[in-house]
Formats: structure tokens, sequence, C-alpha cells
């Protein structure tokens, strides 16, 4: 069990020894109202759609999706993480990952794959890919230019047919983005009679917008290529997300989801493992045991890593000094905080705020 004692290196201080323009103008991170972890981590992780287009795919259809590392370049600013989904509107066929066997999408079903890998689509096991890898980060790059049209042919020109939204975002993969962290390669979410037609409205409106092209309309699909991705989260919460791993799964959990939530309300709180474990009414085994189990790292462990993902957002985006800074997130020092966040992001607080 950690020891509770060592939490307390990292709380906030008290106002007397914090920095004299902290004081004055600093607020502790997360402070005010109870907060929605999950719009927590959205907006904190500058989620952002890049691309979007319909792809109007005839039998035999077959395409293959390098790994981001072959496109992250045309899609997302230096250091960003790429993830993409599809939507199925029409038709049904076979998505694949390395290493994992092929699973079946039909109608209805959003695909997603969060954590970059190279994929798969295809109507039928062992239909050839149309394009080549370079092939398609030649597409990427002409359809981002605005050189191609945004509702892409594809296939032999038989009948079925299929119909896929495709959407492609980015977001900060470090210092630490919960939402991937430990989140599965692949997802299928499936409609559910739980989950009411926002969805289904959203997927109705992007499609419009793409097949009338209006002037804007670029800029208003990859807004709602965001806000896809995001009721796609709230319908796996809500239907698949209670018997997974990782910190969607950890959210409808009674155990861990509170203590996320107290984490998220307060993270500069002078927290232990016996605080949260009180505030939420559970024990410290309970705590530790159901946390570590959908999250792989203790709650004091998440404690860190988001005050230090806090930080983050504030190096880049404040002007506050690093010391303010450390105050608003619990650390009493500056250089107990430099410490923390070199060892997690991999530089100094100095370094990361100069590289923006």
């Amino acid at each position: 069990m950690l020891n509770s004692d060592m939490s307390r290196l990292h709380a906030p201080p008290s106002a007397s020894s914090a920095p004299a323009s902290a004081r004055e103008t600093a607020t502790p991170a997360g402070s005010g109202p109870a907060q929605d972890p999950l719009a927590d981590v959205l907006n904190l992780v500058r989620l952002t759609g890049a691309l979007m287009f319909l792809v109007d795919a005839s039998d035999p259809w077959c395409v293959d999706i390098p790994h981001t590392n072959a496109y992250r370049a045309i899609l997302a600013d230096p250091g960003q993480h790429v993830l993409s989904y599809h939507v199925v509107l029409e038709g049904s066929g076979l998505a694949s990952i390395p290493g994992e066997a092929p699973i079946r999408f039909n109608r209805g079903d959003v695909l997603v794959f969060p954590q970059g890998d190279g994929y798969r689509m295809e109507s039928a096991a062992g239909t050839p890919p149309e394009f080549s890898a370079e092939e398609v980060v030649d597409f990427f790059e002409n359809l981002t230019a605005g050189r191609l049209p945004s509702i892409v042919p594809e296939g032999g020109g038989g009948d079925p047919r299929a119909l896929f939204l495709c959407g492609f975002l980015s977001c900060d993969a470090r210092p630490f983005n919960p939402l991937l962290a430990r989140l599965e390669r692949r997802l299928l979410v499936s409609p559910s009679e739980r989950t009411d037609d926002s969805l289904q409205r959203l997927i109705d409106i992007t499609r419009t917008e793409i097949q009338s092209d209006q002037p804007g309309s670029r800029s208003v699909r990859l807004h709602l290529c965001e806000l896809i991705f995001i009721e796609t989260l709230r319908r796996h919460v809500l239907s698949q997300a209670p018997a997974s791993e990782g910190w969607l799964g950890a959210l409808t959990d009674p155990v861990a989801g509170a203590a996320i939530t107290a984490i998220h309300a307060d993270p500069a709180s002078d927290w232990t493992l016996e605080r949260l474990a009180r505030q939420i009414n559970t024990s410290r085994t309970v705590l530790t045991e159901r946390f570590a189990g959908k999250m792989g790292q203790g709650p004091m462990q998440y404690v860190t890593s988001w005050r230090l993902q806090l930080a983050a957002r504030q190096l880049r985006d404040s002007r506050s000094s690093i010391a303010e800074i450390a105050w608003s997130v619990g650390y009493r020092s500056e250089a107990a905080f430099s410490r923390a966040f070199k060892k997690m992001a991999g530089m100094s607080p100095g370094a990361w705020r100069r590289i923006g």
C-alpha cells in the first residue's frame, strides 16, 4: 500500500507559504463547483477535429490505414497524438489491427482506433487493399489541403455497398492523457437502447454538411467531428465501459469513479489515501484495489499525474510563473514540482513552456 505520508510532499501550501503573486492572482486548479471528469479531460488534452469525410465503398473494397506515425505531421501539431473513428452508415465488413483477430461491424456501429495503430477495413476477408500506404498518406495530405472532394469513392463497383463517415482527431498525449491510458486499441461501439438519438442527429447533420459543401463547411465539419467522438465516448460509458478497464471503465465504477470525481473537483487539496477514502465513504484497501484494478495505478499516483497534466496546460497557455503554477496544482515547492514534472514529461517545466 502506498505510504500516505509521501503524498503530503505534494500537498498545497498554506496561503502564507505560497509565492506572493500566487496569493494575489492564482486559483488552485480545479477549484470551484464539482467537475465533470470527462469534460475536464477532453478540454485539457486539446481534442481537435483534423479531418472528416465520407467514403462510398462498392464491393469488393479494402483499405489499409498505416500507423499514425506515417501521417501525424499532416493532421496534428508536433508532439500530438492522432486517433480515428468510422461511423458505419450503410453496409458491413471486417476490421482488424495487427496481432488481433478481425471483428465484424454492421450498420450503426462506430469503430474507434484510439492508440494510433495501423488497421484494415474490408468487405470480406482476404480482399486486397486498393491503395498502398504511401497513397493513403498522399490522400490525407491532398484532402487536408482541399485538393480532393470530401466524398470518396472506393472499391470495385459492385454490390453490396457500404457508406462510412470517417473522422480523424488530434490531442495531447503527454505528459498524461488519462483517456488513452489502458484504453483498448480498438473499440466497437454499437447502438444501445439505453442511449437517446443524440449521436444519430449529429451524424445526420454531418452527412448533410459534407454533401452540401457550403461556405465554411470545413470548419463546421471539424467541430462536428469532435462532437461525434465525444458522443461516441458517452455511449461507450453508458453501455460497455462498466466491464472494461482503463479510465472510461473507472468512471463508471462506484468507487474508482467517485475518487476520480473528488480528485478532479479539487486536485490541489491535501489528498492522502486515507482522506480520499474517507471522502468517498470506503476503506483504503477497497479504494486501492478498485482503482488499481481499473486504472493500473494507485489513486495517489493518479493525483500526481492529473496535477502535472493541469500544470502542463498552464505552462503552455498562461503567463503565470512556474512557482505560481506549482502552488496552484498542490505543490509546496517549485523544486519538488520541477522534479516531478521532469520525471513524467521527460523535460523541465521551463523546457516544456518553451516548446509550446
